[in-house]
């Protein structure tokens, strides 16, 4: 499920130069950018001022696959008389519009959407900020029984017809779907049996209730247990409803959260039962995984039943009748027919009819909603031998003429796509195998310390005050002990024993240690873990004990938004897709045609004499003949590898890009950056580390050194901006000599602040300038020469000079003036990361063009383009000209990327074609993005490029193995080149080859499992494809 706007995260503030500090206040992180005079006025609008009378409603739109869409839905509602203005969100699957309720209704927008092809819906009004009301649902449903696309979409399009559901997406790679309900109009129950009215299978797999609870119980040995535990559950406070499967141990609890936890629940079930019952919580995703490996037996049981009956009739056929005892046996005569002909009929009807059935149940299903697939073929052309068979055997036995039965044809063709379909699983199994590792990175259990009181994030402690830690008055040690894993709430204190494993988010209250991160951020070299440091949940602690308070579980936890992510890019299709989806369309219903045609045109042409009786079977027919072309065409045809060509690949990019820390969000953002022209970094954060340092301070005037210090960081030390910290830190240290400054103390650092900064008021920070504010009732200005102009402060020429020297050495010049004075200027560097320059020519090398763009001066700016190789450089740009920039470079067509790391690079995240958030770290929940970089690291960027070519490349490929193999096979099976090769291709043959074109094209798309991320050293050697 999709991250929801209730989750997001802020990275913290940055941005390129102090001039800049406090821009973010006018910027949020959503996929669109609506200018503020329209929040404006819409604010009015909907206070009830103003005459305007304009309405913004928000329209829930489905079908949008790419761009493109979107753009076709913005035109065709800007069209509309009385629309002013029309937004498109595509990842959102939304638009908000702008529009004059005297012009037009909300039904003649709705209208104007599905004119251009798209199902609309009007969305409910946004729930205001604070509530916790649900209007909708999301659920996540598995669905059994799909083969090709043109199952999905017919899926698809019953899920959505349903009255409540506002959306619904189907998976075809993980038999999945999710479906986005009100729970007022419709219930879970209701899709389900939407779902298996339509002839497939549903079951829930999970949904964002957070109320209830899935649990395996041990203990319940008979009917008296069960009934123990089900008076247990009775007595609960806060108990609403349970249901307990006695077969499976399964116990479903629904409880008031208001009134019990989670945890309290558990505990009190264990407890009642005096140690009786025995509990575990069940993840969603262990159900998930037991049912594919359920599938894929079960798949495996249908395929040796057919097989063990098809040996027999393989014998019967063509081994027996060279062996003179079992021939005699075989030709008996016993009523009309013969010995051989009753096993066979009777073998096969059990092949056909109770192995086989599942084929005739899922064509059924299929032609009564208006759609075919490949069950169909496969019930048509084994009907079409077995029935043939069948009525050669009652005209033997009525006229004495004995026409062959191909029996063995409609038994070996249902073994052999049994075969495929279970190879077929398999495969499919292992595209989802980096999923199933992240979900697997989770702890079973943690260890639980209880204690009376809270704990003090503020309260530093070392090894050496372990029992000051448990004695200190805000937390009294009462004991440890271990707990299930998905029962930790936030605020639990938890101790993590070396070589264990993170339970949860958090941050570490006591110890320290070294702790591997790679597996969730990609990171190879372990960090530093001490005191007041963020902690990962399914990170490795190295050496030391830890103890963490959990700050964020279940869906909240960066490990369930990774995978959370990495499921919503699995079940999203990206427009290349849409070409398989228009052949699965149409592909049945051509080749039922090509096979009459076939059956039509042989038939013909033996009635006329074009080819000679020689080419006939024995004591066969034109028709015999012709039918067996017939049906080879119908079952060697197969629409399954188009519809997995593009979503296994997808599945495997998405789960390969989370283990090299590459979040990537769907398939659309997969396929777009193949394509990536231009890609715009960011300055400070991104081509930099970040981490500014003073390292120069000049005063020009006759205040003393520690004073203008002491001016400028008092000043500073209301602002968040990267710069305005290391002046504060650089002011501290040269009173304090402090050299806290440096360790990341937080605690140290906040009292430290107090007693020697002096007090300020009227604080403001003008983007794109700097930042004001009064101390002693003066007026002081930090930031760049346009806020002192605008201010008439006259820079002198000397410190003009000094200012450009330090802008062409890459450093930042800081103007200070105070009282109406220029009194100093301070220099701010930022070193560059030391992979920037070799990244920048990489992309070089691979054809696309690298551009900076920065709110820094234009001195600066080109002395660290300079450094890095950036030849192309837009210098002086506030954060809402970026987007400006990336829409003049999209005129001409081209894809444009955006790499940034701050909230300030929202508006170009979102601009940009593909929008990549670099050194997310815990924050993978930006929605601004395409791609969320977990390192701040820049080589990833050359990874997400690099990965969607290769994922681009073994798509095309997959589209190549699954046409060419439809178009090669179909004329072969329907016996084009018989004439000049004298062979034909046997139905059972033609099965073969369908059913293992789809493992085929499964198994090129494990290929990309292979994957492996340039180096450092590697990146060079890429060339342009």
């Amino acid at each position: 499920m999709a991250p929801s706007r209730r989750d997001l995260q802020l990275t913290p503030l940055s941005g390129d130069t102090a001039a800049e500090i406090g821009a973010m206040e006018e910027v949020r992180l959503l996929d669109s950018y609506d200018d503020d005079d329209n929040d404006d006025s819409l604010s009015k609008i909907e206070e009830g001022s103003g005459g305007s009378g304009l309405r913004k409603i928000q329209v829930g739109i489905t079908g949008m696959t790419c761009a493109a869409c979107s753009n076709s839905v913005e035109g065709a509602l800007m069209s509309v008389n009385g629309v002013f203005k029309a937004s498109v969100a595509l990842l959102q699957n939304r638009a908000d519009v702008l529009f004059d309720p005297n012009l037009v209704k909300e039904e003649d927008i709705k209208e104007a959407i599905e004119d251009a092809g798209f199902e609309a819906e009007i969305l409910a009004e946004p729930v205001t900020s604070g509530t916790k009301t649900q209007a909708t649902l999301v659920g996540q449903f598995t669905i059994g029984g799909m083969t090709c696309a043109a199952c999905v979409n017919s899926v698809e399009g019953i899920l959505r017809d349903l009255p409540g559901v506002k959306r619904a997406v189907v998976a075809l790679a993980t038999s999945l779907g999710e479906v986005e309900y009100d729970p007022n109009v419709i219930s879970k129950d209701d899709i389900v049996t939407a779902i298996e009215d339509a002839g497939f299978e549903g079951s829930l797999v999970q949904s964002n209730q957070q109320d209830k609870l899935l649990l395996r119980v041990d203990g319940v040995l008979n009917e008296l247990d069960a009934q123990v535990l089900e008076g247990i559950l009775t007595r609960l406070n806060g108990v609403r409803q349970f249901r307990l499967d006695r077969i499976t141990g399964e116990l479903e609890v629904v409880f008031d959260p208001e009134v019990v936890s989670s945890r309290s629940l558990v505990d009190g079930i264990e407890g009642e039962g005096y140690g009786k019952f025995k509990l575990r919580v069940m993840s969603p995703y262990e159900r998930l995984t037991s049912k594919d490996t359920g599938e894929a037996s079960n798949m495996f049981r249908r395929f040796i039943s057919s097989l063990s009956l098809s040996i027999p009739l393989f014998f019967i056929q063509v081994i027996c009748p060279h062996i003179a005892l079992f021939d005699t046996v075989l030709v008996w005569r016993c009523g009309p027919f013969m010995v051989g002909d009753w096993l066979k009929w009777a073998l096969v009807s059990v092949i056909q009819f109770v192995i086989g059935k599942r084929f005739y149940v899922a064509a059924w299903r299929a032609l009564r909603n208006g759609s075919t697939n490949m069950d169909v073929l496969v019930a048509l052309g084994t009907s079409a031998s077995y029935f043939y068979s069948v009525g050669a055997l009652l005209y033997g036995a009525v006229t004495g003429f004995w026409s062959p039965t191909y029996f063995d044809a409609s038994a070996m063709l249902i073994t052999f796509v049994l075969l495929g379909k279970y190879l077929e699983s398999l495969a499919k199994g292992k595209t989802s195998d980096a999923m199933k590792k992240l979900v697997q990175l989770t702890p079973a259990t943690a260890i639980l310390i209880e204690g009376k009181g809270s704990l003090s994030l503020n309260f530093s402690l070392t090894t050496s005050t372990i029992q000051p830690f448990f004695e200190a008055q805000f937390f009294r040690f009462v004991g440890e002990r271990e707990i299930d894993a998905l029962l930790i709430h936030p605020g639990d204190s938890l101790k993590v024993l070396p070589g264990g494993k993170i339970p949860a988010d958090g941050v570490v209250v006591w110890g320290s240690s070294y702790v591997n991160e790679s597996m969730v951020t990609g990171e190879s070299v372990p960090v530093s873990k001490e005191v007041d440091s963020p902690v990962i949940g399914g990170t490795i602690n190295m050496h030391g004990v830890l103890h963490i308070k959990a700050t964020k579980v279940g869906s909240d936890a960066v490990l369930s938004q990774i995978i959370s992510l990495v499921e919503t890019a699995q079940m999203s299709k990206a427009p290349i897709q849409k070409f398989a989806d228009y052949v699965a369309s149409i592909f049945v219903p051509v080749v039922i045609t090509l096979a009459l045609f076939t059956l039509v045109g042989w038939s013909i042409g033996g009635a006329v004499g074009a080819y000679p009786d020689e080419w006939l079977p024995q004591n066969g027919t034109h028709f015999v003949f012709s039918l067996m072309f017939s049906i080879s065409v119908v079952v060697i045809a197969c629409p399954c590898a188009l519809g997995l060509a593009t979503p296994t690949a997808v599945m495997v990019a998405t789960g390969v890009g989370a283990t090299n820390g590459v979040l990537i969000k769907g398939g659309d953002a997969l396929e777009k950056a193949h394509k990536v022209k231009y890609v715009i970094f960011d300055k400070t954060g991104t081509l930099t580390q970040g981490k500014a340092t003073v390292t120069t301070a000049k005063v020009f005037s006759e205040m003393d050194r520690g004073e203008f210090l002491t001016l400028v960081a008092s000043a500073e030390a209301s602002s968040e901006h990267p710069l305005a910290k290391a002046i504060v830190e650089y002011a501290r240290h040269f009173h304090f000599f402090d050299e806290s400054a440096e360790d990341g103390d937080t605690s140290n650092k906040v009292s430290q602040n107090a007693g020697w900064l002096l007090d300020t008021s009227d604080f403001s920070a003008l983007p794109g300038k700097g930042i004001q504010c009064l101390v002693d009732n003066k007026l002081i200005l930090v930031g760049n020469r346009k806020l002192m102009s605008e201010n008439s402060i006259t820079i002198p020429d000397h410190v003009e000079k000094f200012v450009e020297e330090l802008e062409e050495s890459a450093k930042t010049g800081v103007i200070v003036a105070y009282s109406g004075q220029l009194v100093g200027v301070m220099g701010v560097a930022d070193p560059l990361k030391r992979e920037a320059a070799v990244v920048v020519e990489g992309l070089l090398r691979m054809g696309v063009r690298p551009i900076m763009v920065t709110g820094d001066n234009w001195r600066t700016a080109r002395a660290v383009a300079k450094e890095v190789g950036i030849e192309d450089v837009r210098a002086e740009v506030m954060p809402a000209g970026k987007a400006e920039v990336i829409r003049s470079l999209q005129k001409d067509g081209s894809t444009v990327a955006m790499v940034g790391d701050g909230i300030n690079d929202s508006p170009a995240l979102a601009a940009a074609d593909v929008g990549m958030a670099i050194g997310a770290g815990t924050d993978v929940a930006i929605e601004a993005a395409d791609y969320v970089l977990m390192r701040n690291n820049l080589e990833d960027v050359i990874t997400a490029i690099d990965l969607s070519r290769k994922t681009l490349t073994r798509i095309r490929l997959n589209y190549v193995f699954a046409m060419a193999y439809n178009v090669v096979s179909i004329p072969i099976a329907a016996g084009v080149f018989f004439p000049v090769l004298r062979v034909q291709l046997p139905p059972w043959a033609a099965g073969a080859c369908m059913a293992l074109s789809s493992v085929s094209v499964v198994c090129s798309s494990l290929l990309l499992r292979r994957y492996k991320k340039p180096r450092l050293t590697t990146i060079l050697e890429i060339t342009k494809e």
